[in-house]
């Protein structure tokens, strides 16, 4: 069985929370090779990867540069001296990684950042570079919940790979078999073979491209189409044996309304995929809100559902543009609190006292909203805007919604 086999579900808030990380340790540079990631995997134990983090402390010692063998050492002090809060290896491995993250070289901020990946981690590494190595997580993040999609006639078929929310698009074929060709003084029975020919050549194509796209990449394959194409397709299996084949549903169309057509008929067998559940999610929401239901939006009724514990689930949009901000005044401790769109918060003035009000909190809305939800143990579900009902729900509905438990009289 293939790794990408072994992958569970993760939910959507975890799945948020750890692109949010990767996207910030990606940002890291050093100045030389003094970003240390460590990778430990599920199973290994933690005793031996302190033992080898200390040998690589003592050899930091011949690192020529004062300032990299200052960073270098710090860091794996730091790194080392973590590893000590845990009694063994988390069941899904560990990422770790440390380095000075100053923006000014002639400073140093040593940080540590330590996370476990949302599948097993099956790789044991130390590197010390100019930046964080994540390709390992950037691996499992392409690989996990990842399906293939095929829809064909006899004349044009349509590749393409599904992603958490996302469909790629990844090859069109067109089939020359039953183009209008010159008889002359062919038999039928010759004319027949020649389409038979073209149409198995056809087939060995849309199944190079499979193998293309989806060899260990994908937990399983879709295949879509109108009229029998399709059978005969999986009967001349011109694709690698390694490709799982989940379900075959009929589609009206064999391009990318074909593709969407599939996700849409495939609801059962893709019940753990993100779009999936995405337009579940979304479809009921917005019947709800129509029906005046069990459902409201807008930032003052999703706040207050969640704080009175009327909210039963919280739809978020990974893509709000707002950020939540607190301000407190150096002078009179006068708080303040405000919600901006776009950029990060600049210092302003105090409206009591006219000092200057500092910024006690500056974060994105979402991990605000995020965490007064888990305060009062609602649900959460982190809607993407790579979908088309992902994106209707944060054009039309602002990008917050909640699930009410029961509705308020009067």
């Amino acid at each position: 069985m293939n790794s990408h086999e072994k992958n569970e579900p993760i939910s959507s808030e975890k799945l948020y929370e750890f692109k949010k990380l990767m996207k910030k340790i990606r940002g890291f540079r050093g100045s030389g090779t003094q970003m240390i990631s460590v990778y430990i995997p599920a199973g290994y134990p933690i005793h031996e990867t302190s033992n080898k983090l200390k040998e690589e402390l003592g050899q930091a010692s011949n690192i020529k540069s004062k300032q990299t063998k200052t960073n270098v050492t710090e860091s794996l002090e730091k790194i080392i001296s973590h590893l000590k809060m845990f009694k063994k290896t988390p069941a899904q491995g560990m990422a770790i990684f440390a380095g000075n993250i100053s923006e000014d070289p002639s400073k140093r901020n040593i940080e540590l950042f330590s996370l476990e990946p949302p599948q097993k981690l099956g790789v044991s590494l130390y590197r010390c570079d100019s930046s964080f190595f994540l390709e390992p997580l950037d691996n499992m993040l392409e690989t996990r919940a990842s399906y293939g999609i095929v829809v064909l006639d006899g004349r044009d078929a349509t590749v393409a790979l599904v992603r958490g929310t996302e469909t790629k698009i990844m090859k069109t074929l067109h089939s020359t078999a039953h183009a209008k060709i010159k008889v002359g003084g062919q038999s039928a029975m010759r004319y027949q073979r020649d389409i038979e020919e073209k149409k198995h050549l056809y087939f060995r194509r849309v199944g190079a491209a499979m193998d293309a796209a989806f060899l260990g990449k994908v937990k399983g394959v879709i295949v879509g189409g109108s009229g029998p194409a399709k059978e005969y397709f999986l009967k001349d299996e011109t694709f690698n044996h390694q490709l799982k084949i989940l379900g075959v549903v009929d589609t009206g169309y064999n391009d990318e309304y074909g593709v969407r057509e599939v996700l849409a008929k495939s609801g059962d067998i893709l019940a753990e995929q993100e779009a999936i559940k995405e337009r579940i999610y979304i479809e009921r929401f917005i019947k709800e809100v129509v029906t005046d239901g069990l459902a409201t939006y807008g930032l003052r009724e999703v706040v207050e559902a969640i704080e009175s514990k009327q909210a039963e689930m919280l739809l978020i949009s990974e893509d709000l543009p707002f950020r939540f901000v607190e301000y407190r005044c150096n002078k009179c401790e006068t708080a303040e609190k405000t919600i901006n769109k776009g950029t990060k918060a600049e210092p302003k003035k105090c409206k009591t006292c006219g000092g200057k009000l500092d910024i006690d909190i500056d974060e994105p809305l979402v991990d605000e909203l995020i965490d007064r939800a888990n305060k009062h143990n609602i649900k959460v579900e982190v809607i993407s805007s790579h979908t088309a009902e992902g994106a209707q729900f944060l054009t039309g509905f602002g990008g917050m919604g909640v699930f009410l438990r029961y509705k308020k009289r009067g």
